[in-house]
């Protein structure tokens, strides 16, 4: 990752007004600490977190409500009650009220099920 990639992300971050700014941040965070194998990019100009160079979730925000998710992209093999599938076929998303306190158990939860999917062999990695 170069340079220009970085700030380009962290501009995404830096563009979002509060509370969505430190909202977005906060669950940057959370998705960083979960594995040191995991890194940041940016995709479609919306933050990407890839497992060892594999996409694994992205941070956005609703075009109607304004308020951010996270986007898991191998949502189809994950259950959970807050994971919402919608149109999608393979991605799902998991929505955050940026005016609450982020419910980092089931975050963390959620984030350790999709990561099992890559460390198991369920979505595989590239060689």
């Amino acid at each position: 990752m170069n340079d220009n990639q970085i700030r380009e992300v962290d501009n995404y971050y830096l563009s979002n007004q509060e509370p969505n700014k430190s909202c977005l941040l906060a669950l940057r965070s959370i998705i960083l600490s979960q594995d040191t194998s995991i890194t940041e990019t940016q995709k479609w100009g919306m933050p990407c977190f890839c497992y060892k160079k594999k996409m694994f979730c992205f941070l956005w925000t609703d075009a109607k409500t304004d308020e951010p998710y996270i986007l898991m992209v191998e949502g189809r093999h994950l259950v959970h009650p807050e994971l919402e599938a919608g149109k999608r076929t393979r991605m799902k998303v998991f929505r955050v009220n940026p005016n609450n306190d982020l419910p980092e158990k089931t975050i963390e939860s959620i984030l350790q099920k999709a990561l099992d999917l890559y460390r198991t062999g369920i979505v595989k990695l590239k060689q």
